[in-house]
């Protein structure tokens, strides 16, 4: 058996492991380098579920999979809904999506992510093709906008030493306070700064005419759509001066430039516009299919990779389920209860579903709920292929371990596939399949095997091989003085719902209200009371709870960005109420 296997979870880095001893490390080659982030190092601390039950009474394995069978005959093929999350990364977590689809069961599509960005970088480039680690690392220039890599990204920290830095964003992050300039504009502002940002290449002369020829022919259309904007009263609104956008052009002179992008910069209604806009900055400089240069987001980590699976059926939001319109649901590795926008509708919604099943690893508020409780395996207790959205790595999972406790994906679809005659083919039979998409790079890293090291070479994806600029635009608004923007940023020490959530609502400390105080949070949507930490770092019109917060969801709503089919979670302006 090798001792070899990789990360599990749903972050950039999807690192390479060895597993030796009970002990976990970082694989010494490749962007791995040796060490892993917090949640890998401590991912034996946490308590999973280690026994299914039925109605709140513990049973045995056998019999809760009899009793998802009897729910699964006694449910209307059409009133069966598969809700599965990304908590574990692996190809084969769709296997039991095949088995629901071939059942004529109901799926899930859309993002409670990334998805109004990649609308956003489909509609320019055509394609979704990212950056990986290897380029950012030959770059002069990194941007870091609305990413914070101490918390997202900690393996590209290494790859950065003795380069200039650049910072975009509202929160003065850990990667921000060491940056060469920082630019902390005010939140939902990010579209009118790249917008400025390519208006003064053009006015100054430093736009890569060359390039703009040959792949973005339509730049000076683009360029009269930016004289749009009022600079002045722009600035004023965002917080920002002339002398930031100097000083950031001032830095990329005849450099070579990796925009880092995080998903915060997209969590809104026109979030696709944000991110071609950024795009288009990046176009205008000539950064892309050139080495070291490009935009870095979340890549589309089955680029190249056929799944055997069949996921062909109908499908329903996952930003706005309507679980209540089901007779019975079977939620996969997610938490809706607390990941979903809008908990309040979430809750009165699933609530009054009939049977609800929960398949993970740990408790939370939605296997509290369930009805029946399936324990699954570890990653250490079975095999699987992960892929990558921040680099072109394809990691072979390995079992480590023999494990006692839950049942893994591949053989809980098997076991459903039996019952009803559904064709499925033998685990390792799938496993070949996927690793047939990789190859062996001299480094020894194991990568998918058709992916360009760098995007775009040859122009875009588009019909006609060009960049597709934005077209129009929404005015920039400006917020009522008594309500603040939320920020619902990565904690550092939960990933989404899982692992040491967060309990505090972190304010500017120009509002005097003393750390501990008790305060409601109020939206539109609802409302969540939470201690107060101060904390300088953020602006004085912003209100930051970290995403995984019991509660933070009571205040998010769950309408739809306007491409992506994507959530919106800091779309609602907020009040502070002291007094209730």
């Amino acid at each position: 058996m090798t001792e070899h296997t990789a990360c599990p979870l749903d972050c950039y880095d999807a690192c390479e492991v060895v597993y030796k001893d009970g002990v976990l490390k970082g694989v010494s080659n490749g962007h791995t380098q040796g060490f892993l982030c917090p949640h890998l190092n401590h991912y034996k601390n946490f308590e999973r579920i280690t026994a299914p039950r039925y109605k709140g009474e513990v049973i045995s394995l056998e019999k809760a999979l009899q009793k998802l069978k009897e729910i699964v005959e006694q449910t209307p093929k059409h009133q069966m809904l598969h809700y599965k999350g990304h908590g574990n990364f692996g190809l084969m977590q769709d296997v039991t999506s095949h088995f629901f689809a071939s059942n004529d069961n109901i799926l899930t599509d859309g993002s409670l992510c990334d998805g109004a960005g990649e609308a956003g970088i489909l509609e320019g480039r055509g394609s979704n093709k990212n950056m990986p680690y290897s380029e950012i690392e030959k770059s002069d220039v990194i941007i870091f906008w609305g990413r914070n890599p101490h918390v997202t990204s900690s393996h590209l920290l290494p790859l950065i030493k003795d380069k200039k830095i650049i910072v975009i964003d509202p929160v003065k992050t850990q990667i921000a306070k060491t940056a060469d300039y920082h630019v902390q504009l005010k939140p939902h502002t990010d579209l009118y700064f790249a917008m400025l940002l390519t208006r003064f290449l053009h006015i100054e002369g430093s736009f890569d005419e060359a390039y703009l020829a040959e792949y973005a022919s339509e730049f000076e259309d683009y360029y009269e759509l930016t004289q749009g904007i009022r600079i002045k009263a722009t600035l004023d609104t965002m917080g920002l001066s002339l002398g930031d956008i100097g000083a950031v052009l001032e830095l990329l002179q005849n450099k070579k430039v990796a925009i880092v992008c995080g998903v915060g910069i997209q969590k809104y209604s026109d979030g696709a516009d944000i991110m071609r806009a950024i795009d288009a900055f990046a176009v205008t400089l000539g950064l892309f299919g050139k080495e070291g240069c490009g935009v870095a987001y979340l890549g589309d980590s089955k680029e190249g990779i056929d799944s055997p699976f069949n996921t062909h059926s109908k499908k329903v939001s996952k930003v706005n389920t309507p679980f209540d319109e089901f007779e019975s649901v079977f939620i996969q590795g997610a938490n809706p209860l607390a990941q979903m926008p809008d908990s309040s509708r979430v809750k009165n919604s699933i609530y009054h579903t009939k049977n609800v099943v929960y398949f993970g690893l740990y408790e939370n508020e939605t296997s509290e709920r369930a009805d029946l409780v399936i324990p699954a395996k570890t990653f250490l207790e079975k095999d699987d292929i992960r892929a990558s959205y921040g680099h072109n790595t394809l990691s072979v999972m390995n079992k480590q371990i023999e494990g006692d406790v839950g049942i893994s994906e591949y053989d809980l679809a098997k076991y459903l596939c039996d019952s009803f005659e559904i064709d499925l083919k033998s685990e390792q039979e799938y496993l070949e399949h996927f690793k047939s998409f990789g190859v062996v790079k001299m480094n020894g890293v194991f990568e998918v095997e058709n992916r360009d090291a760098i995007p775009y070479q040859d122009g875009f994806d588009t019909d006609d091989g060009e960049f597709l600029f934005l077209e129009e635009f929404d005015v920039l608004q400006e917020a009522t003085e008594e309500s603040f923007h939320l920020i619902t940023s990565k904690s550092a020490h939960s990933l989404n719902s899982q692992f040491n959530r967060e309990h505090y609502v972190y304010l500017n400390s120009s509002h005097q209200i003393k750390d501990g105080e008790r305060v409601k949070i109020v939206s539109q949507n609802g409302e969540v009371v939470l201690e107060v930490k101060n904390s300088d770092d953020l602006r004085d019109d912003t209100v930051l709870i970290y995403s995984g917060t019991p509660g933070v969801n009571n205040l998010t709503s769950s309408r739809h960005s306007i491409e992506g089919k994507s959530a919106i979670f800091q779309e609602n302006m907020v009040s502070i109420v002291r007094d209730f």
